[in-house]
């Protein structure tokens, strides 16, 4: 009797939704904007009401349908806004820097070539992954300082701030990779990416350890004349270097 009452109660609520579908479908009203004006401020509404799906269709009309409307760039703009209120920090990135090689003389441009820059920011992995999304934040936050170069400007700070944090990723896997060769007793591999630090990353916190790994490295390698040129070169560059004690053990005979 229970099961049968359940039975009868699912079929009331099935036909209940049916019901309400139906009416919905004949008095509901779909907008139809008459131009790109309509369309966008349309797709503006349900973006602020966070309706990401129905607000893309709007800007993606205008994209289509009215490329060369006064409002084309800022549905592009938002196209990317959605990409990165979704998360989907690789289309953001695209679609923002859409906005600035589309439309570069647009109000957009500027805030649009840091978001795509931003977007890459937070797809960079930390220093044991692959590189690739840092290295292009990286390139996407240097064209904005090199297109807004204006260092009092907040957004020039940011880039700066970001810059720094992400070389310093890429210094230490260059780091962690000569400790790697230097462990796998393979010290001219490891020798390669101890130079590559001291070249390429000296404003990182990893380039006096590097200076010292090469000292050491050269010595192992009994390439004496070079490791007395280097350590010379460490003591003018750390005149109080950390590494002062070992170096001197290893210059012990």
């Amino acid at each position: 009797m229970l099961e049968r009452r359940k039975e009868n109660y699912l079929k009331i609520i099935y036909v209940l939704v049916l019901l309400l579908v139906a009416t919905s479908c004949k008095t509901g009203k779909v907008f139809e904007p008459q131009n790109a004006e309509e369309a966008f401020n349309e797709g503006l509404r349900l973006f602020n009401k966070k309706k990401y799906s129905e607000a893309m269709s709007f800007f993606d009309m205008i994209k289509l349908q009215f490329p060369a409307s006064g409002v084309a760039d800022k549905a592009q703009y938002y196209v990317a806004e959605i990409n990165f209120a979704r998360k989907e920090y690789v289309l953001a990135s695209f679609n923002y820097n859409r906005v600035r090689t589309v439309f570069p003389g647009s109000e957009f441009a500027k805030i649009a070539l840091y978001k795509a820059g931003y977007s890459q920011y937070l797809l960079a992995p930390d220093f044991h992954k692959d590189q690739e999304h840092t290295r292009r934040a990286i390139r996407t936050f240097q064209d904005f300082q090199y297109f807004y170069p204006d260092k009092e400007d907040s957004l020039y700070k940011k880039t700066d701030t970001m810059i720094t944090k992400l070389r310093h990723t890429l210094g230490e896997k260059e780091y962690e990779i000569a400790r790697l060769y230097r462990k796998m007793t393979s010290p001219r591999s490891s020798l390669i990416y101890y130079n590559s630090v001291i070249k390429d990353y000296d404003d990182t916190h990893f380039f006096e350890p590097a200076w010292f790994g090469r000292i050491e490295t050269l010595y192992l390698l009994r390439r004496f004349e070079e490791a007395e040129t280097a350590v010379l070169t460490y003591n003018r560059l750390f005149p109080n270097g950390k590494y002062k004690s070992q170096i001197e053990a290893l210059q012990q005979p």
